[in-house]
């Protein structure tokens, strides 16, 4: 029997994950959006809790009081990458004239943006009750406990990582390493709701090896990863695209990309055919209804699901709600797929018993 301690651990471990896509999807709709820099500040908005609703509530000179406070904090930020050794991307930095355009007030983005904060501080609140209740680990899997521990430091630094996102003004590689991060903090996620939920039950055991099926899931964890490197890139050079023309011509956005958007295009085939792969040793090994069975499932669910959303934006000039919705089940893809690594990797065969 799973003591109630263990249980309360799980239960919130599963809640957080969940909010985690939440967050994750409003980041998305976010950046579909462009409310990235609906607060031009961080933690605050409009150096107010509650964001203001309308232009008359702030002050005439906004737009060049937070121009000069971005700039101060992108200085200091430089500073720090150059005593890293990263001389050339504290440069890129102080370099970019995008940085000093004013954003001119917009409610809509601002609030948007101000949602998507409010997620991200009940995320932050839920790793850290996590962390709290992990103690009840304490001797019988400490792991639970450093990796708990360490998932609320990340959330920290992801936290703080946010608000440089907002000072450079969406700079595309500090955005890349966001989105990266939040994979981190997933992986984490999923790997002690797991691994705390196998604690009481038995090691399945099946016939045949399947070394092949370790492999196959783990490279599409890679491959997702890959994937949604690629399609943050994609995103990217969506965004300078639409500057550069003013932000007209929408339908043409996409076949500017060039090869970047192909490689993306291509690998989702490739992550496409190897889940296939990965569905069909699974039902042939799974037999009955296991819970490696019902994930590999989702996964074909999610697939589809993404490669509608993924057509949708390169056919009819990327609807916002498509964009947002390819974001989340990327992310719940990569969630699945990892999840189901962590139950393959787990099972045992009637050869290997013997």
């Amino acid at each position: 029997m799973v003591p109630k301690s263990e249980t309360r651990f799980i239960r919130l471990n599963l809640i957080t994950i969940v909010i985690t896509l939440l967050l994750i999807l409003a980041g998305g709709i976010v950046r579909s959006t462009g409310s990235g820099m609906g607060c031009p500040d961080w933690p605050k908005c409009f150096d107010q809790y509650v964001p203001p609703t309308s232009v008359s509530q702030l002050p005439a000179n906004y737009k060049e009081k937070y121009v000069a406070e971005r700039v101060a904090k992108n200085e200091r930020f430089a500073k720090t990458l150059d005593r890293m050794g990263k001389g050339h991307l504290a440069d890129s930095i102080r370099h970019d004239t995008s940085i000093l355009q004013p954003e001119t007030f917009n409610a809509g983005k601002t609030w948007t943006e101000y949602i998507n904060r409010l997620m991200g501080a009940i995320t932050g609140f839920l790793l850290l009750g996590l962390a709290v209740y992990s103690f009840t680990y304490k001797g019988k899997a400490n792991r639970i406990i450093i990796l708990s521990l360490s998932n609320l430091i990340i959330v920290g630094f992801q936290a703080w990582l946010g608000s440089i996102v907002v000072s450079t003004n969406l700079m595309p590689w500090i955005v890349t390493v966001h989105m990266l991060l939040a994979l981190v903090i997933l992986g984490i996620l999923v790997y002690t709701y797991n691994y705390t939920q196998q604690l009481h039950k038995e090691a399945t055991i099946i016939m045949g090896k399947i070394g092949w099926l370790k492999i196959l899931t783990i490279g599409s964890v890679v491959l997702s990863v890959i994937q949604i490197v690629i399609g943050t890139e994609v995103r990217e050079a969506i965004d300078a695209i639409s500057k550069a023309m003013l932000y007209n011509g929408r339908h043409s956005w996409v076949s500017k990309v060039g090869d970047l958007f192909s490689y993306h295009r291509d690998l989702a085939m490739l992550v496409l055919i190897v889940n296939i792969i990965i569905y069909k040793i699974v039902k042939d090994k799974f037999n009955g209804k296991t819970t490696a069975l019902r994930v590999g499932s989702s996964i074909g669910i999610v697939l589809i699901i993404q490669i509608v959303t993924g057509l949708l934006l390169s056919n009819f000039g990327l609807p916002p709600y498509a964009q947002a919705l390819h974001i989340l089940f990327s992310t719940l893809l990569f969630s699945l797929q990892y999840y189901l690594y962590l139950l393959v990797y787990r099972t045992s065969t009637y050869n290997q018993q013997n």
